[in-house]
């Protein structure tokens, strides 16, 4: 289940790519429970949530299909949550706001709490920023996760000048940056999904505001950063379990496997495609573990992941800022 169309549509070549790299290496290694993957691809957009949910529900019904794999946002989570009800395994695999407690769903993404926290206290140390401004699409997600945000901002000594969130399809970017920018914030966080995230940056950079104002984002990764372009990223930071530029021995290979199987001009590598192929592994050996009555769930990873449960997993954090199209990573978080 990942977004091909709407706003979170930028990010499905990435997730598609990366869920055939997971299935190609699990199959290559007896498949699971030695039966080969088949992978079964549906769009998970907000936008099209009731089709995917009915089409689910009938798959499952069926037998169908024996798990769930999905990248999208938490809405389509909950409606999920809805029809499945712990029939199959479900596994979630992005940053999300936390307190999933639905049966059978693995929510093996980054918190606030692993995420946000540690970001905001350091951004508040090294670029001394005081005044927030927190934008997000109006659901789950960023509300949650901005609710979160204000009490760490507090303790950073900080305070929030302003807050908004606006409906998928965003029609007026020129208008909500300027309102942003009224209220003089040092920086703003920003939880806009994707396509959002894209036309509220360009604008952001037309307006040379990034010469004044920071911006940080834990949901802005490289696909955002390309369609923004270099003129609309800088001084933007980011906060992520993943980055591709990532220098470590597992990302390195991954990166190597990941252009052996689709080339050099396959999808840009980001967290949310990356977390896809983790999602595949993770099913992979949740149902071993189950066979040996293991924990924690350890599993194959591009940044090396444990899970314990929805609420705690051993995943790095890294704040990087944008470099143009890329992101270099500035130092590990956690």
């Amino acid at each position: 289940m990942v977004p091909m169309s709407g706003s979170a549509g930028i990010w499905g070549p990435s997730c598609i790519s990366c869920a055939q790299l997971a299935a190609d290496e699990i199959n290559r290694h007896r498949g699971i429970g030695d039966r080969e993957v088949e992978l079964v691809f549906l769009d998970a957009d907000d936008s099209v949530v009731d089709s995917a949910v009915e089409t689910i529900a009938g798959l499952v019904d069926d037998g169908g299909v024996s798990a769930v794999v999905g990248m999208h946002v938490s809405s389509v989570r909950q409606r999920l949550n809805e029809v499945l009800r712990g029939r199959i395994p479900y596994v979630y695999t992005p940053l999300y706001e936390g307190n999933e407690r639905a049966p059978g769903c693995f929510a093996i993404g980054e918190t606030p709490a692993e995420q946000l926290a540690p970001a905001i206290r350091r951004l508040a140390e090294t670029l001394k920023v005081r005044r927030w401004a927190l934008v997000g699409n109006d659901y789950v997600w960023p509300r949650a996760s901005h609710r979160f945000a204000k009490d760490r901002i507090a303790e950073a000594g900080g305070q929030v000048v302003f807050e908004t969130y606006v409906p998928f399809g965003i029609e007026e970017p020129v208008e909500l940056v300027e309102r942003v920018a009224a209220a003089k914030p040092d920086i703003v966080l920003l939880s806009l999904i994707g396509q959002e995230a894209v036309e509220f940056n360009r604008v952001f950079g037309a307006m040379r505001l990034d010469r004044s104002i920071v911006r940080f984002s834990t949901a802005i990764e490289e696909n955002v950063l390309l369609a923004t372009g270099a003129d609309g990223t800088r001084r933007l930071y980011a906060a992520s379990a993943y980055f591709a530029s990532l220098r470590s021995d597992a990302n390195l290979s991954f990166v190597e496997r990941y252009r052996t199987l689709h080339g050099e001009r396959a999808p840009v590598l980001n967290a949310l495609g990356q977390s896809i192929y983790e999602g595949m592994h993770f099913y992979s050996a949740l149902r071993d573990g189950k066979r040996a009555r293991r924990a924690p769930i350890v599993y194959r990873s591009a940044r090396g992941g444990t899970y314990f449960d929805n609420e705690r997993k051993a995943n790095p954090i890294y704040l990087a800022r944008a470099d143009e199209h890329l992101f270099s990573v500035i130092e590990r978080l956690v």
